[in-house]
């Protein structure tokens, strides 16, 4: 069997490279991440066995708008190594004027999961999230999301 040692990069595509960014290299500074590549049409950060990639949409798609319910990505989540990491990353969206979808908080996903969920420029849906020791695969924990679980419905 093949054994992955994480998720080698995501790449994003974005309506405006030129308001996307700021945010990112923003977001991408906060989280320690490096930025390896910028240019004119993309920019790619990498850091904690992560690598995110934002790159310019073609000018006959510009015009379309993320819904995370289409078929394709829904949302970004990083971990984080601590709650008070996650409390930062929540001030840096409130700086960069993100909308901010919840606030930092614990619910029953996963025993101490704490996360905050925001939106980029185009409304593409990223959360950091700490969860304490194994998380969801900690012995006897049978699945996720438990009664306390924060089942949103986003329209």
């Amino acid at each position: 069997m093949a054994k992955i040692n994480g998720i080698a990069h995501i790449a994003l595509t974005v309506s405006n490279i030129g308001i996307s960014k700021p945010f990112y290299r923003r977001l991408f500074k906060t989280l320690e991440m490096k930025i390896v590549q910028d240019q004119e049409d993309s920019l790619y950060g990498v850091g904690g066995r992560t690598g995110v990639v934002i790159k310019q949409c073609p000018p006959n798609t510009k015009e379309n708008i993320f819904n995370q319910f289409n078929p394709g990505l829904h949302h970004l989540c990083f971990r984080a190594h601590s709650r008070a990491d996650v409390d930062q990353i929540y001030s840096l969206a409130q700086e960069l004027s993100a909308n901010i979808i919840h606030a930092p908080r614990q619910d029953g996903f996963a025993p101490g999961y704490y996360s905050v969920l925001f939106e980029d420029p185009d409304g593409i849906r990223i959360e950091a999230n700490h969860i304490p020791g194994k998380g969801i695969l900690a012995p006897g924990l049978n699945g996720i999301g438990q009664k306390d679980t924060l089942w949103e419905q986003y329209p």
